[in-house]
């Protein structure tokens, strides 16, 4: 639900914050108050196009900021995950500023998004509904979703089932068109990659053998220090009267008396460990002086193999390891096209079996929506008859995509039909030109829809227009029903709806020095009393009128 939104430097509000609360809250005020300004700023944090005349005269931007909470397990969640945005204990910040440059920044919890994004995010948490306008109801596109969403979990269950195998149809589709090229570029190809097999299996890569080569080059250059400093060792520690024989010297004097003084039995043990730990170092160092032997054309050999690895590098990875794996791969692509026909064959039977399950998938899907669809149609035109419009008619229409095509929502293509008058056939939603009838219709269709949409804020804006009466008073029941289970902000100029709110606040403008000022203030007791009663009888309230408005609230 919305629960905080702040205003500033927007058309002719300098500033503005208000606090909303569950239920049904009702903005009234005169005509050009600024009660349609504020859903403008709500329609903007969801993403709505702006323009540098939003912003209020005299300033450099406008700035609009609005705080949700959301239940757990809202769809919000996965979309802020998708894009990387925290959330903390339910709560989705909006932001916005609209700079007189005509640039907007976008903002949610703190982090930059794009307008499209913001769109994407602000669809899940708000749906405003004008007059002539509307969404998802309004959209041909998403009526399959709604039917979709009211079947509940018997469709959900076999949609997961059918989501599968279209998964695993479209990818089989994907590899067969990658394969069904002309005869001379598979020719083509499978030249490239023998060519490439060739020149890569030629080379014998090891994979760590650019790493063992650079430290045979380093030993290799590095000839004379390496000789210089290992003779420097091996005579300091063997050579006659050197390090060996001193220590050897400590060793046979410790010996000695150890006998006679334990004291010094762990220093004579230390000794002699080092002793015979620097004569096998002596020795082993011999050994490896012994087999030093400066070769020019070992050297060359290393740096011409790798100048090779390079060249191979360059081609076909950034290591040795990538190399190989490249050859692996092109080594099973070529067996693939030089076993093209075979391949096909057996892609071909598989997409042919597929297909048939799938046939059977969406056949039981088009059953089950079907007889849904009967249930629905019969629940609007119950809503709709208790909206005074008895003789309305409400159709799903159903219509198959063309034999053997297939999309994420099935085989069928669906979408909402209804005739309002007498002797009419039903025609798309979309076409009702009725400002009337179209309020009716929405407020039918979102009574059933209410709780399962999922949204968590719906916002009405004047969609009482043009009704009057007991239709009047049968919209206000309609708008206070859906309340039950979707936050609901509500511009009404009726005076049943406003008498329904559990929240009611008062919009007007005023003037102060030579600007224009909009402020809202919830009100209650006598004063919302008067307010109704305003909006009954117009700027003169008599006794009558309060009374009656006294006793509706």
């Amino acid at each position: 639900m919305l629960k905080e939104l702040s205003i500033r430097n927007f058309a002719i509000i300098e500033s503005l914050t208000v606090a909303f609360q569950n239920g049904l809250t009702v903005l009234t005020g005169e005509t050009g108050a600024g009660k349609s300004i504020i859903i403008d700023a709500v329609q903007l944090l969801a993403g709505g196009r702006g323009s540098q005349e939003f912003i209020r005269h005299g300033a450099k931007k406008a700035e609009l900021e609005g705080l949700y909470t959301v239940p757990e397990g809202h769809p919000v969640f996965a979309k802020c995950e998708d894009l990387g945005i925290d959330v903390e204990e339910g709560t989705i910040i909006l932001k916005r500023d609209l700079n007189d440059s005509g640039k907007s920044v976008c903002r949610v919890n703190g982090k930059l998004m794009t307008l499209s994004q913001m769109r994407e995010i602000g669809a899940l948490l708000i749906d405003i509904h004008g007059q002539h306008e509307s969404q998802e109801l309004m959209d041909d596109k998403s009526h399959i979703h709604l039917l979709d969403q009211f079947a509940g979990e018997k469709l959900s269950i076999e949609m997961r089932r059918y989501h599968e195998k279209y998964v695993q149809f479209r990818q089989l589709k994907r590899e067969i068109a990658a394969f069904a090229v002309g005869e001379q570029q598979i020719a083509q190809r499978i030249d490239l990659y023998q060519f490439q097999l060739e020149e890569i299996n030629a080379c014998q890569l090891r994979a760590t053998e650019e790493d063992e080569l650079t430290e045979e080059r380093l030993r290799l250059m590095n000839f004379n220090k390496i000789f210089e400093g290992a003779s420097s060792a091996h005579e300091a520690i063997i050579r006659e009267g050197n390090g060996l024989d001193y220590i050897g010297q400590a060793m046979t004097s410790l010996q000695h008396i150890i006998d006679v003084d334990e004291a010094f039995k762990e220093y004579a043990e230390t000794v002699s460990n080092a002793f015979y730990m620097l004569q096998e170092a002596g020795f082993g160092i011999k050994n490896i002086l012994d087999d030093l032997e400066f070769d020019p054309e070992r050297l060359n050999e290393v740096e011409q193999r790798l100048q090779l690895i390079q060249n191979m590098k360059r081609k076909y990875g950034t290591s040795i390891q990538e190399i190989l794996d490249y050859r692996d791969k092109i080594d099973s692509e070529l067996q693939q096209l030089l076993n093209h026909d075979e391949n096909m064959q057996q892609q071909e039977q598989q997409l042919v079996d597929l297909e048939r399950q799938l046939v059977k998938q969406t056949s039981r899907l088009t059953e089950i929506r079907k007889d849904v669809a009967d249930k629905l149609s019969t629940a609007i035109m119950v809503q709709l008859k208790e909206l005074y419009m008895e003789k309305a008619q409400f159709v799903v229409h159903f219509e198959k995509l063309p034999a053997g095509s297939f999309d994420e929502n099935g085989a069928d293509s669906i979408v909402f039909y209804i005739s309002t008058n007498v002797g009419e056939p039903p025609k798309p939603l979309t076409k009702i030109a009725s400002g009337g009838e179209m309020s009716r219709v929405m407020l039918a269709l979102k009574t059933m829809f209410s709780t399962t949409m999922g949204i968590t804020s719906i916002i009405f804006d004047e969609v009482d227009t043009g009704v009057s009466g007991r239709v009047a008073q049968a919209i206000a029941d309609k708008i206070a029903a859906i309340s039950v289970h979707s936050q609901v902000l509500c511009i009404s100029h009726l005076p049943q709806v406003a008498a329904m709110a559990d929240h009611h606040y008062h919009i007007q403008k005023e003037e102060q020095g030579q600007r224009t000022f909009t402020s809202l203030q919830e009100i209650t007791g006598n004063a919302r009393i008067d307010e109704l009663s305003r909006m009954m009888s117009g700027p003169e309230i008599t006794e009558k009128t309060f009374f009656t408005c006294e006793r509706t609230r």
